[in-house]
């Protein structure tokens, strides 16, 4: 983005309380999006919810649905966000300086659980696509990584022998889409291919390091086109498929054992590990599947209903209005 827009998106975090990180996520990134009524995206990562709510709720009363304000308070924002939510607490359509924003208010604790685990594959979804980080005071950046590689090792797993880096860039994006049950009905069918093309340049950068590594490893073959992108053929013997499970986060391989079996292993640094029994690569990919399908429909249910009595009717309505005229627009 340009130093003006990341100037601006900093100086929204000036009228809120302080964060340890801070993200911009969406169409805001798209190069070419210049449409002021677009709402700009953030997550927030706090210590403490409940003392960022509270203090948030003295400085910008306006930013919640009236009855959370004055009847529940930061506890009870923060309650539904853990026990009925996904721990995220969004407030949207917040208006400032002629912009619309969104904001998603985090615990830094289960940021990383799910970056590294995909405990609730909620926002570690989120990161697996071009962000622009505005504050970042515990490397979430760097935690990263370990998500990153497991995203391209879960898409590869669903991908043919050969395909193109705009099929993988895709494949990776509608990885936190399974299951999703806005997608059915309140989503642009369209989304994941508009996403890539969008921000094909961001994916490029975001992902290079994970496909040199998996080429040096000979997981991979990259060959140019001529063009922006490349084509790419993977090996999909089972020696590989074995290598890229392997890499997925413990709570999917831990599920996928349950499923599978599992074996003890003894790896090179003296650790005890569980390795997935795999018969082919075929069953992997589709365990691997249903597992995330279900952590995302079980995820996307609970943070809908749990937007449903944070934002109150009014703004619910308004929100998934928005939603599905676009999806009904691109399904004409």
């Amino acid at each position: 983005m340009e130093t003006g827009d990341t100037a601006e998106l900093q100086g929204f975090l000036k009228v809120l309380p302080p964060v340890d990180f801070c993200c911009v996520y969406g169409s805001a990134l798209h190069p070419n999006n210049r449409e002021k009524s677009t709402m700009v995206d953030y997550i927030l990562g706090v210590s403490n919810p409940e003392q960022w709510h509270s203090q948030n709720l003295k400085m910008n009363k306006n930013h919640y649905a009236s009855w959370m304000a004055h009847l529940g308070g930061a506890k009870l924002i923060t309650e539904i966000a853990d026990e009925i939510g996904v721990g995220v607490h969004f407030n949207p359509f917040v208006t400032w300086n002629d912009k619309m924003f969104k904001y998603g208010v985090v615990r830094m604790h289960d940021l990383v659980q799910d970056v590294l685990n995909w405990e609730r594959f909620y926002l570690s979804g989120r990161l697996q696509k071009p962000v622009q980080i505005l504050v970042d005071n515990l490397d979430i950046e760097n935690v990263n990584s370990a998500n990153l590689r497991a995203a391209i090792s879960a898409a590869l797993l669903l991908l043919p022998p050969k395909f193109t880096e705009e099929d993988l860039y895709a494949k990776i994006c509608s990885l936190s889409y399974m299951g999703d049950l806005r997608m059915l009905f309140a989503e642009d069918r369209n989304k994941v291919k508009k996403i890539v093309q969008g921000q094909f340049d961001l994916f490029q950068l975001k992902y290079k390091p994970f496909l040199e590594e998996y080429e040096a490893k000979e997981f991979l073959r990259l060959a140019s086109t001529g063009s922006h992108q490349k084509n790419i053929s993977q090996d999909c013997g089972l020696s590989v498929a074995h290598s890229l499970v392997n890499s997925l986060p413990p709570m999917v391989r831990s599920q996928m054992g349950m499923k599978l079996g599992e074996k003890k292993k003894l790896t090179e640094s003296g650790r005890i590990i569980s390795e997935v029994l795999i018969g082919s690569r075929e069953e992997a990919a589709k365990c691997m599947q249903k597992v995330l399908r279900r952590t995302v429909m079980v995820s996307s249910t609970r943070q809908a209903v749990s937007g449903l009595l944070t934002v109150g009717a009014v703004t619910a309505v308004r929100y998934l209005s928005n939603k599905m005229c676009r999806a009904w627009k691109s399904w004409r």
